[in-house]
């Protein structure tokens, strides 16, 4: 695995960054294959992200729009025109200002009132999608992540019963502190991915980051450790504040 940690200034500096990361992802998997698909994120640096790349002319002139697949990292156990799906968010700042048809978009679908349906059904059309044989994981060109201030990253949460999921592509996950249900990949479906990007800001973040990359392998406690591109590339953008404490890392 190659991993490499950048420090930048802000969340607009790691969209930035993110968005030319996202846009030479997408050119070298059309180059080795014809096409392009992501696991896209929720959060407000993804947010700005999105924007950027519909918004900027010349990161949206670089994608074809008509080779690219999206999926979703994890949802809310919500509908999806509720404020709290990431769908929604997606939706709002790039997909509809985009020219992707809706037959290249595969959400999970939160608003079943059974979430492990919603996580069964998603599990089934990724299946379908990568052409997976029994105890494969899709192959994601790209997924994209955040971390939690307490180390958690898609919706696996520490302690959670999603960290042992027992060969499963997507699990619903109990967040007992939340009061919710979440619908996630699990750690396992995800790290398959060719590469994942890390978008992590805000001072709040900064010990659970120095552990993460510093501190012991204890996934139970901060399950962002798990998320390891076996055969892949792992990349941090990380701001100021959350990267205040590390001693790794190259500062932009």
């Amino acid at each position: 695995m190659e991993r490499e940690i950048r420090i930048l200034p802000d969340g607009a500096a790691i969209a930035k960054r993110a968005a030319q990361e996202f846009v030479q992802a997408a050119a070298a998997a059309v180059r080795a294959k014809g096409s392009f698909n992501a696991a896209l994120a929720g959060g407000s640096t993804p947010k700005a992200l999105y924007s950027l790349l519909v918004n900027d002319p010349a990161l949206r002139s670089q994608l074809l729009w008509d080779k690219i697949h999206f999926f979703f990292g994890d949802e809310r156990h919500v509908p999806p025109d509720h404020a709290d799906s990431n769908f929604r968010m997606a939706t709002e700042a790039m997909i509809s200002k985009s020219p992707l048809k809706p037959e290249q978009i595969t959400r999970i679908k939160g608003e079943y009132p059974d979430a492990e349906q919603a996580a069964l059904e998603y599990e089934k059309a990724l299946r379908e999608f990568f052409k997976l044989k029994d105890g494969d994981y899709p192959r994601f060109d790209l997924l994209l992540a955040g971390m939690g201030n307490e180390g958690h990253t898609l919706s696996l949460f520490p302690g959670t019963k999603a960290l042992h999921p027992d060969r499963r592509i997507v699990v619903s996950n109990w967040i007992g502190k939340l009061y919710t249900e979440r619908i996630t990949l699990t750690a396992a479906a995800a790290s398959n991915a060719a590469e994942i990007i890390f978008m992590v800001t805000g001072a709040d973040k900064a010990p659970a980051l120095k552990s993460v990359l510093e501190g012991p392998y204890e996934p139970e406690q901060l399950p962002a450790q798990l998320l390891q591109p076996q055969n892949g590339k792992l990349l941090w953008l990380v701001d100021a504040a959350a990267g205040s404490m590390l001693t790794v890392g190259i500062r932009d």
